[in-house]
């Protein structure tokens, strides 16, 4: 036995199953023919072989598994790794555009204001103008009509003087050039000399002096009479003079005035727009802020998910690097193990060493041992071949052999890792499990999540085109109220132009009927003394027949009834016109108040559709971006659980048979062990 302790000792560290199948060549006992020694040699030496197959196999599953998850590794860390640079790419653009967006909208708010400010300034200057404007040509037209009735009463003077008149037609001129001197006495008072105004004076005061007490067959007037007639014409001339000077002085301002008028409207028209622009440009401005605090906000979020999973998956495959260099290191002592063992039973020292050693025993056995050994060897073959374990039925014809404190050292370690193959597969019974379900539930609320985010896009994408109608809508409602405002204007232009004229002609109408009238009225108004020299009875022989009696014109009272008629006419013609001018430019004015009303009321309706519209675009981008996330996580939910089915699908079918059959292996080997316990192995241990 000397010369077995060496190659014992080699084969003292493998694992169990190199340990059963060395010590079962040991104790085989070749007592019989040299055809029962060889027999036991044959299938140990059969079984190491199909050991080595199983451990190469088992190799290159661990290989392909391993290559499996190192192509996940590489892949993910690869995906994530650039993720997180884009990320980190993008959260740095989205902070400085925050920055700068932030800065574009304090600056655009800060341009709102002073535009705000200036269209005021430019609409509050306008206001002053038209009002003084308004007040200018009240003041005009107040000076104007003085004036024509100033120059009507001077021209009435000059008529009754240039023929003679007087009378009544003398009364109503005194009144009139009272009424003139009255009105504008500050005016003639620097317009006539001292003299012409004493003159002057003295006429209103007596204008019959102006006249000869007793005029003959030709009417004369005193000396004074023309000097009275030219500061009358000098008056009526410089009043004309003043009268045109003062019209064209009004065209200028109003001519002025519209000038200004149309600058500052065009002012203000350009504010109003640029101020517009800047509204606009600032609604684009937060809105695009916003969007950017919320981009930022989701791609920092994405970027935290990517770094804990980049983290996790770094973990994960650097204990999967380590699991498969261990495994692989183990299995490669294990084949070593056996393939030394191997080429050790195959050897020819090893079959002069076994036959000798066989024959020892042989020699050497007792029926007691020879019966607890064949006890324990049923029992493991009885199991061996219930659970199928070739393992147990080898351990069968070691016990038979021997029964080595080796022996029962190998079942014990059998034993063990039964058990903790058991404990292991429990473990991995209910991760599998867990996992499972896991990734049910999530994949259940991954897919509830996809159609609410699908309905949530349809019912956005329904409402935006809803929007877009409404606001086009509206466009094209404002664009019609904005061309009929303009039209409006172009009528309203028009008839003030009519108006203007048609009061220009009823006023010179009635100058001219006013006049004629003026000059019937001092003709058949007046008193002709000549009609009663006829009647004086001479002193010498009567003369001959004079004149007949002097008969005014019979139709002349129709004349200037007519004419009294149609300047009653002329002037509620024009009080007509005015007052329908007035009419009509306040149901302009309200037509436009209206029209401007309600196209300001639709571009704020424009303006909060297009924000609600801005809001909504942006919702159905954050909802398909979710919508695209929501996919991705159910294909990787998807992967898992093909990964989890592929990891655990046996496990899972197969778990109460193999627990079971581990079961009645654990306790063959334990009674297995209870029936070598009483043998007595002390010759082989001299």
């Amino acid at each position: 036995f000397g010369t077995t302790s060496q190659p014992l000792a080699v084969l003292s560290d493998p694992t169990m199953r190199v340990v059963a199948c060395a010590t079962l060549f040991q104790l085989s006992l070749a007592a019989r023919s040299e055809a029962d020694k060889n027999r036991p040699v044959t299938k140990v030496i059969n079984l190491l072989k199909d050991m080595v197959k199983q451990l190469e196999k088992e190799a290159e599953e661990d290989e392909e598994v391993y290559n499996k998850v190192a192509c996940w590794c590489q892949t993910n860390d690869k995906d994530k790794t650039k993720s997180i640079a884009d990320a980190e790419g993008r959260i740095d653009r989205l902070v400085n555009k925050i920055e700068e967006e932030t800065a574009s909208s304090s600056r655009l708010n800060t341009e709102i204001k002073n535009l705000e400010v200036e269209v005021e300034k430019n609409q509050a200057s306008l206001d002053k103008a038209t009002a003084n404007r308004k007040k200018e040509l009240a003041e005009f037209n107040e000076d104007e009509k003085d004036t024509l009735q100033s120059i009507s009463a001077l021209k009435s003077a000059v008529t009754v003087l240039s023929k003679h008149n007087g009378g009544a037609a003398l009364l109503d001129m005194q009144a009139s050039l009272r009424s003139t001197m009255r009105t504008h006495h500050d005016k003639i008072g620097d317009m006539l000399s001292p003299h012409e105004y004493k003159t002057v004076t003295g006429f209103l005061q007596s204008p019959e002096d102006y006249f000869d007490a007793e005029p003959t067959f030709k009417q004369s007037y005193a000396p004074q009479s023309g000097e009275i007639f030219g500061i009358l014409k000098n008056m009526l001339s410089t009043f004309e003079a003043d009268l045109s000077q003062a019209q064209k002085e009004e065209m200028q301002s109003q001519t002025a005035f519209e000038s200004l008028k149309a600058a500052k409207e065009d002012e203000i028209k350009q504010g109003q727009d640029h101020l517009e622009e800047k509204q606009e440009e600032l609604a684009n401005t937060d809105e695009s802020l916003a969007q950017a605090k919320e981009d930022l906000e989701d791609t920092r979020s994405s970027l935290s998910a990517d770094q804990s999973f980049l983290a996790n998956l770094k973990e994960k495959c650097q204990l999967t690097d380590q699991e498969y260099e261990q495994r692989t290191k183990t299995r490669q002592e294990e084949i070593s193990a056996v393939s030394e063992a191997l080429s050790f039973l195959t050897s020819d020292e090893a079959h002069d060493l076994f036959s000798r050693t066989f024959n020892f025993a042989q020699l050497r056995e007792r029926s007691t041992e020879t019966e607890r050994r064949e006890s324990a060897a049923k029992v493991l073959e009885t199991v061996g071949h219930k659970v199928a374990s070739a393992e147990l039925v080898n351990m069968a014809t070691t016990v038979r052999r021997d029964a080595f404190v080796k022996v029962k050292k190998a079942i014990d370690d059998m034993i063990a890792k039964l058990l903790q193959d058991k404990e292991d597969e429990i473990k991995q019974k209910d991760f599998c499990i867990e996992e499972l379900n896991t990734n049910e539930r999530e994949t259940e609320l991954k897919n509830r999540d996809k159609e609410e985010t699908q309905t949530k896009i349809d019912t956005l994408s329904n409402e935006i085109e809803q929007l877009t109608n409404e606001i086009e809508t509206l466009q094209a409602e404002i664009q019609s109220l904005q061309t009929n405002l303009k039209r409006a204007g172009e009528d309203r232009e028009q008839e003030n132009k009519d108006f203007q004229e048609t009061v220009a002609d009823q006023r010179a109408t009635v100058k001219l009927l006013e006049k004629t009238l003026d000059v019937l009225k001092g003709f058949y108004n007046k008193k002709h003394k000549g009609a009663s020299l006829a009647q004086e009875d001479p002193a010498g022989p009567p003369p001959p027949p004079g004149f007949k009696s002097y008969k005014k014109n019979s139709g002349s009272g129709g004349v200037m009834g007519m004419i009294q008629q149609i300047i009653a006419d002329a002037k509620t013609e024009e009080a007509e016109a005015i007052q329908a001018e007035k009419d009509a430019q306040a149901a302009y004015e309200s037509f436009v108040k209206d029209t401007n009303d309600s196209i300001t009321a639709k571009q704020d309706s424009i303006t909060d559709k297009s924000d609600t519209k801005a809001k909504k675009e942006g919702e159905r981008t954050d909802a398909k971006k979710d919508l695209e996330n929501i996919m991705i996580e159910l294909e990787e939910l998807a992967n898992e659980n093909a990964d989890l089915h592929k990891a655990c699908d046996f496990t899972l079918k197969n778990f109460d048979t193999r627990q079971q059959a581990r079961d009645e292996e654990v306790e063959g080997l334990r009674e297995a062990k209870a029936a070598l316990s009483g043998a007595q192995l002390g010759f082989l241990q001299k």
